[in-house]
């Protein structure tokens, strides 16, 4: 194996790259990425570059140095295009083709849109963060559609800017299918406090010019908009390739991209890393494509040692899933796979006081934990009764606390 390819230029990428070499690799080392930038951080891209407490320069997640170091054949500005299994080359938008012997799949993701939303913000790059952030001003009318974390934090960050935010949201309770009812109106209750004018239970059927269009007609007004309902993993390169996708590249335990039934039973060589991964995680026994920024990394480095090692050295990936946002004065912390939850107990503290632990349980364990207002040590106590497997009752009691 001479060439390794990695394709995507973001923190899982970068990981993988770093790992490589760190791994003893000393071959050629490619890694595409469809964007100018060198590899940056995303999460501060909606709270501190968006409040313009962080220029751009901060971003990077190495100097130029760093990166020098990893003698990478740097390819950014140019996206790819297709992959052929059978020849093991990567088509680039420039016209060039790279062959590889290993290949890294770690394109992520991008933005859903709406109908008619060309003119609306989207917010996944520093491109995108820079544009909005030049045009909230105190007293301008911003409409967010979708209040996930992502368009939650750029309501936190518009309304301490001084803009008139109105959050829009189909659920009746944004998140309550990741965190649960009360949690979930909790986080409402943070946001109407902090003069957000917040509708839930709404459906959107378009943007126009002056705003954004409800499925019965309303026109919300807006000055800016920024669509914010949710992602879709970067697969459409791959899609001649035989490599199975659906909802991100589908692979099994190791980070490795599981065949089509036409071609052997692995792709050979071929892994896939970041928000664009769907693998099984075997630590709670099901796939899971997790979006976050610790979650790349750590899957960037475990596909780059899968890669490199033998077979039977490989190791499977079984992290318990981490994530955070912050909103105004607030810090969310969770850990574990909180979605498809069976039931919810506040374990410490108390939603009213904003400071609290709230357990999830999936069938007869704790599957996950997710903190407000405690000492990260707190909450690193209970990453460690996720990560081990505890069982509901014995982490929680035979009843809990509360439920809610």
């Amino acid at each position: 194996m001479r060439r390794v390819v990695v394709v995507g230029a973001s923190a899982a990428g970068l990981a993988a790259a770093e790992t490589l070499r760190r791994e003893g690799w000393d071959g050629t080392l490619t890694l595409v990425g469809d964007e100018p930038h060198a590899p940056y951080d995303r999460p501060p891209l909606s709270k501190q570059v968006l409040s313009g407490e962080w220029a751009a320069e901060r971003l990077p997640l190495r100097p130029p140095a760093d990166l020098d170091a990893l003698d990478l054949d740097l390819r950014l500005g140019t996206a790819a295009t297709a992959l052929d299994l059978t020849h093991r080359t990567v088509a680039l938008a420039d016209g060039s083709c790279l062959p590889y012997d290993g290949l890294i799949i770690a394109t992520g993701v991008r933005p859903r849109r709406l109908p008619g939303d060309g003119a609306a913000h989207v917010l996944r790059t520093l491109d995108d963060a820079l544009a909005l952030r030049e045009r909230l001003r105190p007293g301008c009318r911003l409409v967010v559609v979708g209040a996930g974390f992502l368009g939650a934090e750029a309501a936190a960050v518009a309304r301490g800017l001084g803009a008139r935010v109105t959050l829009l949201e189909p659920a009746v309770v944004p998140l309550a299918h990741a965190v649960g009812t009360e949690v979930g109106r909790l986080l409402c209750r943070v946001h109407l406090d902090h003069g957000v004018e917040l509708r839930t239970g709404v459906s959107v059927s378009g943007v126009t010019d002056g705003g954004v269009r409800l499925a019965d007609g309303e026109v919300v007004e807006a000055d800016e908009v920024l669509v914010a309902v949710g992602s879709l993993p970067n697969t459409e390169w791959l899609a001649d390739s035989g490599l199975p996708v659906g909802d991100g590249v589908l692979c099994d335990q190791y980070c490795e991209a599981v065949s089509g039934s036409h071609l052997p039973r692995r792709a050979g060589g071929v892994y896939a890393a970041g928000d664009v991964a769907r693998w099984h995680n075997p630590l709670f026994g099901t796939p899971m494509r997790i979006e976050h920024r610790t979650n790349a990394a750590e899957q960037g480095m475990a596909a780059a040692r899968n890669l490199l090692a033998a077979p039977e050295a490989r190791k499977p990936f079984a992290p318990v899933p981490y994530f955070w946002s912050d909103q105004y004065d607030m810090r969310i912390q969770a850990y574990g796979h909180l979605r498809g939850h069976d039931e919810v107990a506040v374990v410490e503290g108390d939603l009213s006081d904003r400071r609290f632990v709230a357990a999830y349980r999936t069938g007869e364990r704790l599957a996950g934990v997710l903190a407000v207002g405690v000492p990260p040590r707190t909450v690193r106590a209970w990453r460690q009764a996720v990560a081990g497997g505890a069982s509901w009752r014995e982490a929680v009691g035979a009843d809990g606390r509360a439920t809610a």
